[in-house]
């Protein structure tokens, strides 16, 4: 999978968000029988206030938050229902799945509050944010509750414990 990073916030340096998007990424497609190198997605690591104006430009909510995603395509789902899935072309160049934005400060927080290292919140923030850009949602029970069970799953083979 291609990962366009761009580091716009020094807090990063002592997270390896690079190494974590590979794995995170790549592994939400695999879930599904993608093969990651069909796709790339671009991710912005920021800090809180950047976050919060992406937030309140995007989502007129002017506050920060932890993650933001933005699929490159609109993709209309049927509640509680799985998206179709992208099919890259395999001729041509990467399919773009879209951006991701990840704020420091606030992952930071949540993992502390949470009792869990960083490094673990930031890969669920990632496998997250990469299912919203193949479709899922959370905004019902039942969207909630099939996303977030895809999240465990895929977590689950990295080794990272259920963070429900």
């Amino acid at each position: 999978m291609e990962v366009d990073l761009l580091i716009e916030a020094a807090e990063w340096e002592g997270v390896d968000i690079e190494a974590l998007a590979e794995i995170a990424c790549p592994a939400a497609l695999e879930e599904f029988g993608l093969d990651p190198s069909g796709f790339c997605i671009s991710i912005l690591a920021c800090n809180d206030a950047r976050i919060s104006e992406l937030n309140t430009e995007f989502r007129a909510k002017p506050v920060p938050t932890n993650v933001l995603s933005w699929p490159s395509e609109e993709i209309d789902l049927p509640l509680g229902q799985r998206p179709a899935l992208p099919e890259p072309d395999t001729a041509g160049p990467p399919h773009e799945l879209g951006d991701i934005a990840i704020a420091y400060e606030t992952c930071a927080r949540e993992a502390a509050e949470q009792s869990k290292p960083v490094a673990q919140h930031v890969t669920h923030l990632l496998v997250h944010s990469t299912l919203h850009l193949l479709g899922f949602d959370h905004i019902n029970d039942e969207d909630a509750q099939l996303m977030e069970g895809l999240e465990t799953r895929i977590l689950a083979k990295l080794g990272v414990p259920d963070p429900y």
